[in-house]
């Protein structure tokens, strides 16, 4: 659901937040005016599988795992060439809506996420690093916890959100 990109994507500018986005949202906040780089580009790897395998990728979890403070973790990210990726924002595909809908089996399947289900899930382990947002209505959360942090985020806020990632997964 892309209806709320309007709300978060003039405070993500405001603050120089680069944007990692898979398909469908790229050309989405790209036809928006704003600055976006498509995650095949990002990663230097194709979505293939018809879109099954996009996000499922070490430069993408490497970036959202790493303990900023853990002196490893560092420099194995800087012998990779990966930088940090300290937000994360995913709506999962609407699995529950589609199947009210009576979809035949082999169309439905395709409603089970993977790699949202991992990024959220990789981001709420991360908490004290990262900042997972699990459900579009918390855009405004967000965009008022940028604004009060200067473009961070609380260590409140990233255990609040996490809670809410995993509760979700």
């Amino acid at each position: 659901d892309k209806s709320n990109l309007k709300l978060i994507l003039p405070t993500l500018k405001k603050f120089k937040i680069d944007i990692i986005s898979s398909d469908g949202s790229f050309k989405q906040i790209k036809n928006m005016n704003y600055n976006c780089t498509e995650i095949s580009n990002y990663t230097d790897f194709s979505e293939m599988l018809d879109g099954r395998v996009k996000t499922l990728h070490p430069k993408i979890h490497a970036g959202i795992l790493n303990i900023r403070k853990n002196k490893k973790h560092k420099a194995d990210l800087k012998k990779l060439n990966i930088e940090n990726i300290d937000l994360v924002i995913v709506d999962l595909y609407p699995f529950e809506k589609k199947l009210k809908e009576k979809k035949k089996f082999k169309d439905l399947i395709d409603y089970i996420d993977i790699g949202g289900s991992t990024l959220m899930r990789s981001a709420a382990k991360n908490f004290n690093d990262v900042t997972v947002i699990s459900n579009i209505t918390d855009y405004s959360l967000l965009a008022k916890e940028l604004e009060t942090n200067k473009g961070s985020t609380s260590i409140k806020f990233r255990k609040f959100m996490s809670a809410k990632a995993f509760s979700l997964t």
